[in-house]
This record gives structure tokens, sequence and C-alpha cells, in this order.
């Protein structure tokens, strides 16, 4: 071994003979749990990460404690995919763990980096990975490092292929090939690689080199002693705690899952504050965009709507204000827009053709029903009915407001006198005076949710890397 052949990251997996002809049938039901866990943990994956770049950042150095985690991820999720889809190598279930496990067929080491580019942080995960991505995802149908970052294997695309032949040739054989294994190993190794750099923990870039077999043929020096030189006695101490106990991790999960939850109310209370503060039209209505919509029927129907009001809840208008609709049809006689009983909208339309109401691309892939009478109109134009509660109808664009209430409501578009095909421009609006008390509890939820997880994740990495007993 020489310090030449010095290697950031060493993938080895042993295969294991004799293999269960069938077991791998079942195999992805078997580690169900093993995905259970390995969601949250990938989740707090996510978020160190971040911590360890902003650390990188500032001192060039990833803190030791969060690369034990990250790489304790990455070595139970290659146990994982290899014991399934990314080999089905080992009939050994995996073991539910973090640390090295060298007995396992499998392992996976990384060395610690003793320091990192800091300007290398910013863009080695996307713009310097850039090409791996672009080979990875012709290699493993687009998939197989994205199903790595999420804990799930790294079988999609050709490795899942590859190793599907393999499995159904044991199937009937009982021998898995050898020339399939290696080539297996080969892009797992691949994958591995860029997933180790990407995730900041070396500053190697990964090989565009396709290394066969199970043993990994770049040799990783860990900790071990200059060549020529004898190491000094040591003298024996006292086995050392792990640093991530059990109750570690599940500290550093619940807070990075309040952490991300509380991004994510935030970033929605935000997009509610700009909705409602940028958002409205002089008339104060919150709306969107005209799109157009497009039936081959008589009408196009929207799903029926159930308005409640809960006992001691705010009252719908307080909540929801007014309802605008807006609407232009292309056809001469112009458009008509309603809002109607459920019940006595159904039997309007049942005789006749209508589309549901569907906003593009599903307008090209519209429900029809078809009634008795398809084939004619309607017995009256909408207009001459009685039921709606609002309406507009008229040539040009329209307006229909409306206070909701509670009761079962549908809105109906269709043209004024009735004819197919139905062709509208449609905009949706809403005063919406709820909303400033939605966004704001969003903000101070979001917030609260954030700091606790912020404070539970630094408590966390604070006492894994406290001084081990």
């Amino acid at each position: 071994m020489t310090l030449a052949a010095r290697a950031p990251v060493r993938v080895d997996a042993r295969l294991d003979a004799p293999l269960s002809r069938w077991l791998w049938l079942v195999k992805w039901v078997l580690v169900i749990p093993h995905l259970v866990v390995l969601t949250f943990l990938w989740i707090a994956f996510a978020v160190v990460t971040v911590v360890a770049l902003v650390a990188i950042l500032v001192s060039g150095r990833y803190p030791q404690t969060i690369f034990d985690f990250t790489l304790g991820v990455l070595r139970w999720s290659w146990r994982v995919s290899y014991y399934t889809t990314g080999a089905f190598g080992t009939d050994r279930y995996p073991p539910f763990s973090l640390g090295a496990e060298p007995d396992y067929p499998a392992t996976l080491d990384i060395a610690y980096p003793e320091q990192l580019s800091r300007g290398l942080v910013l863009v080695k995960w996307w713009l310097l990975a850039i090409p791996h991505y672009l080979v990875l995802g012709f290699l493993l149908g687009g998939g197989g490092y994205l199903v790595t970052r999420s804990g799930g294997g790294l079988g999609g695309g050709l490795i899942g292929l590859l190793v599907l032949i393999a499995v159904v040739i044991l199937l009937f054989t009982g021998r898995y090939p050898r020339g399939l294994f290696d080539l297996v190993l080969g892009l797992d190794r691949w994958v591995l690689r860029v997933a180790a750099y990407v995730a900041l923990m070396t500053d190697t870039y990964p090989p565009f080199r396709l290394d066969l077999g199970g043993t990994d043929p770049a040799a990783l020096l860990v900790g071990d002693p200059v060549p020529d030189q004898v190491p000094a006695p040591v003298a024996p101490t006292a086995p050392q705690r792990p640093r991530w106990t059990a109750g570690r991790v599940v500290s550093l999960v619940i807070g990075s899952v309040l952490v991300l939850g509380g991004l994510s109310t935030l970033g929605g209370g935000t997009a509610l504050l700009v909705a409602d503060t940028q958002g409205r039209d002089a008339a104060g209505f919150v709306t969107t965009s005209a799109q157009r919509f497009t039936g081959e029927g008589y009408a196009l129907v929207a799903d029926p709507l159930r308005l409640r009001q809960a006992a001691g809840a705010a009252d719908l208008p307080g909540v929801v204000g007014q309802v605008r609709v807006q609407a232009t049809a292309t056809a001469p006689s112009g458009v008509f827009v309603g809002i109607g009983p459920s019940a006595a909208v159904q039997t309007y339309l049942a005789p006749i053709a209508h589309s549901a109401l569907a906003p593009p691309p599903s307008a090209a892939e519209l429900r029809t029903t078809a009634g008795p009478t398809a084939d004619g109109p309607p017995s009256t134009p909408p207009a001459q009915e009685s039921f709606w509660v609002v309406q507009a109808s008229g040539v040009g664009a329209q307006e229909m407001v409306w206070a909701p209430a509670p009761g079962d409501w549908t809105l109906v578009v269709m043209n004024a006198d009735g004819s197919r095909p139905v062709v509208a421009d449609l905009s949706f609006g809403a005063t919406a005076p709820g909303l400033s008390a939605l966004w704001s509890a969003l903000l101070g939820v979001g917030g609260a949710s954030l700091v606790v997880g912020a404070l539970v994740v630094a408590l966390a990495l604070r006492s894994a890397s406290g001084r081990r007993r």
C-alpha cells in the first residue's frame, strides 16, 4: 500500500453463497422497517449537511460529529441497498446501525478530511457534479442518485435491470452470475463516490471510472501509520461509548423534522402574505390568472362543493368573504356562469352531455357525461332557470360574485344559448378576509418550530461532540 494509492472513498462487498432462490422476492417487504427509519435519518442528514456547509465555509473543516453521522447514514443505506435492489448480494439481514459493521458483506469507508476547500463547498454539490449527474442519469435511468439520497437504495435504472436479470438467473440455476455482480458493484461504487462528494465529505473529485468487482481497487488509509515508521506503544484504554447513541439520533431526527416543518410552514405563510398584500386587485380580490377551459358537451361543471358551518367556527363570509368568477366565452351568444344547489343542477344537466370543469392540461382529458338525449341541447337556456342563487350571462366579459353559504353547491359554465361546445376563459378570485389571520398563524407556528428544532439539533450535536466516556 502506498500513499499514491490513497482514495477518500472505499466500497467493498462480498457475494454470499449460496443465496436463496426465492428470498429476493420478499426482501423489499422485509426492509420496510429500515426504510421507515432511513426516511427520518435522511431528513436529519439533509439538515446537518447544511450545518456542515456553514462550518466548512467558516473554518474549512467538516465537524467530526456530523461526519460520523452522515457516514453512518450512508453506510446504513448501502447495507440495505446491497441486501435488496442494489445488488441482492446477501441473504443476511442488515443491522439497524450507524456503525461500520465490518463483518457485514457490504462495507463503506470514507476518510475524514482534515481540511476542506471553502470555495469548493459552494459549487461542488451542484455545479461541479453536473457531469456525474448526467452520466449517472444515463446509466441509472435518471433516478439512481436521488433514490440513494432518499435512503431507498441504489436499485434504479440500469442497476435495477442488471440485478433483476441476475436474480432471475439465480431463480432458475441457483447461481448469481459473477460477471453481473462485478458490473453491478462497479455502478454502485460510482454512485456512492458521487454521493460522498456532493455530501461535502471530500474534495477529491470522483473518477469517471467503473471499478468492477466486490473488492475496491482503491486503497483507503484512515488512521494508518506512515510506511516504514514503527508506531509508538499505546497504553490500553477503556472502551469508549459511540458518539451517536440511540437517544442522540432520535433527538437529531426530531429536531430536523421540526426544522424542515418550520421552514415549510414559513414558506407557506410567506406565500400567503405576498398574496394578501401584493396579489389583490383594485376590488380587493385575490385572483388567479385567466385560463381557457374547453368541453365537448353543453356545459362545464365543477365538482360539487359542500359547505358546512361547524359549531363555534368562524362564519364562512368572515373566512372566505366573497367569491368571484370572471368568464369570457368564444361563442357568439356569449357566456353563462352560475352557481346553484347541486341537486337542482344535477337534475337540469342529467339529460344532456356535459364535461367536468378541469384546468389545463387536464382539459384535453375531460370527463364527459351523456344523458338519454345527449345529442340535443338543454330544454331551456340556462339563464331562464330559477334555481340559480347567483348568475351572470351575456356577450363579452361577465362577472359573477357569490357570498358562500352552508349547503351543497355546483358551479356551471355554459354558452348563453345552451349550444355546444363550451370554450371559455375563466378567472377565479376571493376577498378572503381571513387570509391575514392564516398567514400570521403560519408564520408564528413556523418560526417557533424552526427555533425549537434548531435548538434540539444543536443540543444533539453538542452532546454527540462531547468527550466520549
